[in-house]
Order: C-alpha cells, then sequence, then structure tokens
C-alpha cells in the first residue's frame, strides 16, 4: 500500500488489532487487544518484518527475557539479543528501525501474540500482518522530513560502537575544536552514518548535487558551525555562494571563527551576525538550473548538531520555496535592521500544491507576530498533541501555557519532551500533567543494559535539540510546526529564525512517531534509574501472574491513561 502512512491488519480472526505508521527510516507498530482485555496466560507479542520482494522474516529482537528462560542466553561476550518469538515484546506499541529502510516497496510486518503454558513453555496465537512503503523521501521530489539519530546515549550506539572506542576518538569533546578534531574511533565513519541517520545524508546530498550544478547559487545561515564536512562542500561552491554565520557570544573566539576564515580565504563572501540576538537559522537554498531545493529545520552544521542530539531537517524542492528562501536570505544580508517589515517575516507559501506548507522567517513586529498564533493552535488541540521542544522546561510563555491547559483535557492524548539542566524532562504517554518528570542522564544502568556514555563535555542536558509540535496527527486536520523556532518571545522578537507550518498528516505522523519514540527511550532510561536504585534487581518480563498477582498488561485495562495509549494508536 504504497503512499499510505498508516495501515491495519486485516486478519479477522487474530485476537488483536494491528496498525502500523510509517515514520522516516522507522516504523510505530501498534497492538490492541479486541474484546476487552487479554487472557491472564497472554505474555507480549513477537515481532517479524520482511523486506520489500522478500518472504524471509527478521525477528525484532527484545533485550529482555523471562527469567530462567532455558536456550535464548546470548553468546558469551554479547549484549542480550532474543528473539521475541522467545523473549516478546510487553507492550502495546513499539517503534522499530528496519534495516535497509529506503528500499523501494513495501515492507510486512507479522506480530504474533504469545502465550505461557503452566510448564513454562510458549505458544502461539494467530497473527496479524501489515505491509507499508517507507522510502527515503517523504514525498519524492517535493517534501523530505528527516531526523538524526540522536542516541549516542543508547545501548544501541554502546553495542554498535561503544565497545570500539572511546567517544573522544569519535567526537570533539570541546565545540570549539570542531574544525580542527581528527577521528581516531575505527569505526568512525559508518558511525557518523548511522548517528547522523538521515538528516545528514538529505544535508550533505542538497550541498553534493549543489556542487555538482555548476550554474546554481547557494545561500548558507549558520548558528553552530564547525563540521568541516559541511565547511569543505561550501569551500567548492566558491564564486557561487554566499554565507551568513552567527556571532553572539558563544560563537566568537571559537571554531565559528574558524569557519569563517576557511570559507574567506577560498574567496567566499561572509557576513557574521546576531540580529537582536542571535542569527539562529540552520538554511540552505540552491538555485540553480537542476537543482532548485532548500533546506531548514533543527539541525546545526556542527557535531553536535548531527551526531548527538535529536534533530531534524525539512527539505523543499522548487522554485517558489527558493525564492522564499532566497528572499529571506537577501534581508538578513543586504538590512537585518529591517527584517520586521518584509514579506519575509509574514507567512509564505512553499508552492507544493497538494501539500499545504508554509513559512516565516524572524525576528518579527508587534504587527506580524506568530507566538500568539501558534500557542493558539496548540490550544485548540481536539484528539492529540506531541511536541519535542528545546528549552520549554526554561522558557515560560505562551506554547507552554498552551500545551499545560490541554495536558489538563482527559480527551486529548498529550506526550512529549524537553530538556532540562540535569537531563531532560518528560510528559509521557498521554499523562495529563505538565512535562515535570526528570529524567537524568546516566550512564550507569542495571543488568541486563550496559553502562552508556554521557557525552560532551559542558553539553550533558543538550540531547533534545528540536523545535516541533504535532496537533491532531490522527485527523484530516493533522499539522505540524518545526523549523529553528524556539516557541519563545527571542525566537520571534529578536532572533533570526524561521517556523514552518505544514498541515499534512503523513508528515504529522513522521512527527509524531519521533516524539514517541524518544519519549519511551528517556522514560525506560528513568525507569532503569529508579530500579537500580530501589535495589530491586534484574529487569526480566513478567510471567502469567500467581494468585494474588496482576498480568503485565493489568494497567492498560486499568489506568485511564494507559488506556488512552493503548486506544490511539491501534
Amino acid at each position: 500500500m504504497a503512499g499510505e502512512c498508516s495501515v491495519d491488519g486485516a486478519v479477522a480472526e487474530a485476537e488483536f488489532a494491528l496498525r502500523i505508521h510509517r515514520g522516516e527510516g522507522m516504523v510505530l507498530v501498534a497492538m490492541n487487544w479486541k474484546g476487552g482485555p487479554p487472557p491472564a496466560d497472554f505474555v507480549g507479542f513477537a515481532l517479524q518484518y520482511a523486506e520489500p520482494g522478500s518472504s524471509h522474516y527478521f525477528d525484532v529482537k527484545n533485550r529482555l527475557t523471562f527469567d530462567g528462560n532455558a536456550g535464548t542466553t546470548p553468546s558469551a561476550g554479547r549484549p542480550p539479543n532474543y528473539s521475541t518469538m522467545v523473549a516478546p515484546i510487553q507492550k502495546f506499541r513499539w517503534v522499530h528501525f528496519p534495516r535497509n529502510a529506503d528500499l523501494p516497496g513495501d515492507y510486512s510486518y507479522r506480530v504474533t501474540p504469545v502465550f505461557m503454558n503452566p510448564d513454562g513453555s510458549l505458544r502461539y496465537g494467530t497473527a496479524q500482518q501489515a505491509a507499508l512503503a517507507l522510502a527515503r523521501e517523504t514525498y519524492p521530489g517535493e517534501l523530505n522530513i528527516a531526523f538524526t539519530r540522536g542516541f549516542v546515549s543508547s545501548q544501541a550506539f554502546v553495542d554498535y560502537y561503544g565497545q570500539s572506542g572511546p567517544l573522544d576518538t569519535l567526537l570533539p569533546m570541546n565545540a570549539d575544536d570542531g574544525m580542527t578534531f581528527k577521528a581516531t574511533h575505527p569505526k568512525a565513519e559508518e558511525a557518523y552514518g548511522w548517528m547522523g541517520f538521515e538528516a545528514r545524508a538529505a544535508m550533505m546530498k542538497l550541498l553534493d548535487d549543489a556542487i555538482a550544478d555548476a550554474g546554481a547559487q547557494v545561500g548558507v545561515v549558520a548558528f553552530d558551525f564547525n563540521l568541516p564536512e559541511a565547511v569543505d562542500r561550501i569551500k567548492q561552491l566558491a564564486g557561487r555562494v554566499r554565507v551568513i554565520i552567527d556571532n553572539s557570544d558563544d560563537h566568537e573566539g571559537g571554531a565559528e571563527d574558524e569557519a569563517a576564515k576557511a570559507l574567506e580565504d577560498a574567496g567566499i563572501p561572509v557576513v557574521r551576525q546576531a540580529m537582536g540576538k542571535l542569527q539562529h537559522n540552520k538554511t540552505i537554498w540552491v538555485d540553480g538550473p537542476t537543482v532548485q531545493r532548500v533546506l531548514c529545520g533543527s539541525t546545526n552544521m556542527s557535531w553536535r548538531g548531527l551526531f548527538v542530539q535529536s534533530n531534524n531537517v525539512m527539505v523543499v524542492d522548487g522554485a517558489a520555496a527558493v525564492k522564499v528562501f532566497k528572499d529571506a536570505f537577501e534581508a538578513y544580508w543586504s538590512a537585518p535592521a529591517g527584517f520586521p517589515g518584509t514579506p519575509a517575516a509574514g507567512w509564505q507559501d512553499l508552492g507544493l500544491g497538494d501539500i499545504d506548507a508554509k513559512i516565516t522567517f524572524s525576528p518579527h513586529g508587534k504587527s506580524n507576530s506568530v507566538l500568539a498564533g501558534i500557542g493558539a493552535d496548540v490550544a485548540s488541540a481536539r484528539s492529540s498533541l506531541f511536541y519535542s521542544l528545546a528549552f520549554l522546561a526554561i522558557t515560560p510563555g505562551v506554547i507552554r501555557d498552551a500545551i499545560a491547559e490541554r495536558s489538563g483535557h482527559d480527551s486529548v492524548f498529550v506526550a512529549g519532551i524537553s530538556d532540562a539542566r540535569a537531563g531532560v524532562k518528560v510528559a509521557v504517554g498521554s499523562s495529563n500533567l505538565p512535562p515535570t518528570y526528570v529524567a537524568v542522564l546516566d550512564k550507569n544502568v542495571p543488568f541486563p543494559f550496559r553502562a552508556e556514555p554521557t557525552g560532551l563535555a559542558g553539553n550533558v542536558g543538550t540531547r533534545m535539540h528540536h523545535k516541533f509540535i504535532v496537533i491532531d496527527f490522527d485527523t484530516p486536520d493533522a499539522r505540524v510546526y518545526l523549523g529553528s523556532y524556539n516557541m519563545s518571545k527571542a525566537a520571534d522578537g529578536s532572533n533570526g529564525d524561521n517556523v514552518a507550518l505544514v498541515r499534512d498528516r503523513r508528515v504529522a505522523t513522521s512527527y509524531m512517531i519521533e516524539a514517541v519514540r524518544m519519549v519511551d527511550h528517556y522514560q525506560f532510561r528513568a525507569a532503569l534509574k529508579e530500579r537500580k536504585a530501589s535495589g530491586a534487581g534484574k529487569l526480566t518480563l513478567k510471567r502469567p501472574p500467581a494468585a494474588g498477582e496482576e498480568a503485565w498488561w493489568a494497567r492498560d485495562w486499568s489506568d485511564p491513561r494507559a488506556i488512552k495509549d493503548r486506544e490511539l494508536f491501534a
């Protein structure tokens, strides 16, 4: 079913419903038991998937298993990695990253309910199955959403790359060393591809395509700017590129100065500016005979932006979008003091036809401010609200107030994440509470998990750098706000920034899944830390309950918030 954003399983005799949702290189698999709660001996779901054109199903893996589950112990020296056919997932949703996610065609998911007999053996119910096309580009040739992986502090990073060398052989520990850092990690190139994920690929492809289009003119606006692979590509555009780089206090005397000098030495015009406070845009436009494309989002051209933080980019093709970005660039370049009075400070359509997408650049004046309007739209959410907003936890104002107000409505599912000075704050799936749960980053985790790196010096809390809000993703009025704009008064009235509004279910679903996977990740990290602190011991899957005990799924049928979580996605 190519082109869909969500597809349902169609096996009528199965005891549960299945819905799979398309993300960017990832899939949200959601289940819901039919006709009431499952039986007490139900112990979870086995997940399998097949790549396009193949009938071979890979087992999705689980790090947890049943205590004493003979025959499933991993090889010596390897992390736990159990097939969900013997170590089922005890959740009603799961975000999965299929390998080779950019293959054309449908990925088929097969989900099987698993039951445990009194003797501890497993039996299997009727499976549900659904197929969905992923494709690297969201709308090929028109609009593409792409994310970084943002999981330098994760079990996946430790398993793939953490055993091959310390973090300081892969990333500079200080941002000011970015332009001179040389990696010595033996898997550096592979790791950068994994960490930067689709966002890095989209960003570098745009620069490479601009280089290849000899008649293209290019404009770049950068905030954090210390990544040699980006600077080196821009140097190859000498004679047809101009660059604006922030020069606020944090960017004087460091890597941004070095990057600016390297570009100027190559004959490239560079303007340094901070607008009212910051030149905070992260944009590229390419206007050429064969390439007419723009890029925006939250991703800085920096080590931290691509390889540490959770970030996103939006890439748009077409002459209309190029004109909008180019006009904003010219206003920044030639007359920044008058920017609030330019057309670029108003909402501008990106010219995508069937995709309703528009963007506005800041700083705004009082007459064209957009902050209050975004707040009012957030407060109008009727079905669901997902967000990932850097600095929300320390930024009072209309956006935080609107999220808190919606969180007080039982009918609205609210989940989101914000960074904090000591880690991240998480509003877990429809907690209907403001985002006050603090999940402090901690490298110490209990068995069967491995210690994780805490990250770059001085940047302990800066894991989550997105600036997006998803409203009513499951309705025809689904929409997303995204960009470099921090949903603050400074972003609206002082900084050079941008915020886009895209009304589209496929785009909204992609951002919803990104929010869900981050909330789940940090919620689980916090749960692990609490479990270790309590001395509860090894974490295992739950067997069927003995007399007086509750089944692992009991809360999903008793807690109103968990019920809402279970019902929304499937």
